[in-house]
């Protein structure tokens, strides 16, 4: 590590209202000479290049800034500007948010830089495959007022055909790829993949979600359990369906139809997969759910499930566990599988795998992906494109913009009042599409010129 060791006095004193001081003491020895490192938290809306959160010397061989007094837990990282250059751990890995709470009282806090994700790359350790990327390194949430980083595989041959993909949004996506930012080891999803294009397979891309940290349980699950946590699983699902998988299927060669598109995770991001299928089963139609952990809320999702209007009946599911996780992992496959029954989706759509060796691991679900994979896709003729001709998706979203998919050109919808009164014109795109500012509050109803799509009623707030 490079240390910092300028004599002299501080440069500039601690204002009185300034109640939490973080002081960086050590920075990666490849630092570049003369870098300005940037504080990029909550409390500047995550910002990378906050010329008011730059780092200072102290005059005493530390980094410095402080921070106004506030309330409740504040997160933030330190980069070099950018968040392609964002602080890394020791492998030059993802590095989790750092974190303090407010507590009213004067605080100083040393922190230590182990590594620049940029320069390091993923260390020396990385695994990841070559046609493995990092999408963005901090892409917005807008439902969380949170950014997370995307990965994304792309097939071997993505660059060199024409080819429409199936995509795979998975969970946890810190253990996909590489060995470097993984929990305990990763999944070889690009490994397996590519072995699978080898052997015949049509491909597909990958889109993996990094967990949330400190927020993962929160993220993970609509409901709270009182023991540890819960309840933002919902606008994380919004996160998924309104604007990430859009965002996906406009800048990538993709199938967006719901049949090729997937839902996969373990454990907790099997949980929120599953309750996403039930949810949106017409962007998301199959569910990868390894070692579900239905416990942390089992009757809220079942509940959920067997009461759910939306049309289950093209789900297809894979279930995947070994029977000594826990007491009730078996049993609980066995009850929501039941109600995905139970609403609507054939018996044949539903695969149960219980292993006897299976352990809540890393290295299991590594294991099992293949064959999940191959499963979910198995009667999925891909070289057919039949895109153009699926019923096209467009609705309003909770933050009031129209959300537009499947359809194949830009569409002048006629909007009316409730009244029926005729009052203009609005031009609907695949994507996130925006009501005019102009337009009054109140209720309308759009419809096709064409009537080749569906009428839309819409808020106006």
């Amino acid at each position: 590590m490079k240390h910092f060791y300028i004599l002299g006095l501080a440069i500039f004193a601690t204002a009185l209202q300034a109640q939490v001081t973080i002081r960086i003491t050590a920075v990666p020895a490849n630092t570049p000479e003369n870098a300005i490192i940037y504080m990029a938290g909550s409390v500047n809306n995550w910002n990378p290049a906050d010329p008011t959160f730059i780092m200072q010397p102290d005059g005493l061989g530390a980094l410095v800034i402080t921070i106004p007094e506030g309330t409740g837990v504040a997160e933030y990282k330190f980069t070099r500007g950018s968040w392609a250059s964002v602080q890394g751990n020791a492998n030059g890995g993802f590095q989790p948010n750092s974190a303090f709470t407010f507590t009213g009282s004067p605080q100083t806090i040393n922190v230590t830089i182990l590594s620049w994700e940029d320069i390091s790359g993923s260390g020396g350790n990385s695994t990841a495959a070559s046609n493995v990327q990092i999408m963005n390194s901090g892409f917005y949430i807008p439902q969380l007022d949170r950014y997370r980083r995307i990965w994304i595989y792309l097939p071997p041959d993505y660059f060199t055909s024409t080819k429409d993909y199936p995509v795979l949004y998975m969970e946890d996506g810190q253990n996909l790829f590489d060995d470097a930012t993984s929990f305990s080891g990763e999944w070889h999803v690009d490994e397996s993949l590519n072995t699978l294009m080898g052997l015949g397979d049509y491909g597909a891309i990958v889109i993996g979600i990094d967990n949330g940290g400190a927020y993962r349980l929160d993220e993970y699950s609509p409901w709270n359990n009182p023991s540890f946590g819960g309840g933002q699983g919902d606008l994380y699902m919004q996160f998924l369906s309104e604007t990430l998988k859009p965002y996906v299927d406009a800048n990538f060669r993709t199938r967006p139809e719901p049949q090729f598109n997937a839902l996969i995770g373990s454990s907790m991001g099997a949980f929120i997969s599953a309750y996403g299928g039930a949810k949106n089963p017409g962007q998301f139609g199959k569910l990868g759910l390894m070692s579900p952990a239905f416990w942390f809320s089992m009757t809220s999702l079942s509940n959920y499930i067997t009461g759910a209007t939306t049309d289950m009946s093209q789900l297809r599911m894979y279930f995947v566990a070994g029977q000594n996780e826990s007491a009730s992992m078996v049993p609980n496959i066995s009850t929501i599988a039941n109600n995905f029954d139970s609403n609507g989706v054939s018996a044949s759509n539903i695969f149960i795998k219980i292993d006897s060796f299976g352990q809540h691991n890393e290295a299991y679900w590594s294991g099992e992906f293949s064959a999940m994979y191959q499963w979910l896709f198995q009667n999925e003729n891909l070289a057919i494109n039949n895109a153009t001709t699926t019923a096209p998706v467009i609705f309003q979203n909770h933050l009031g913009d129209i959300f537009a998919e499947g359809i194949d050109r830009a569409v002048d919808y006629h909007v009316f009042t409730i009244q029926g009164q005729f009052i203009g014109k609005i031009r609907i795109a695949n994507g996130i599409n925006r009501l005019p500012e102009t337009m009054a509050s109140g209720i309308y109803l759009l419809k096709d010129g064409n009537s080749k799509n569906p009428t839309l009623k819409v808020i106006k707030r």
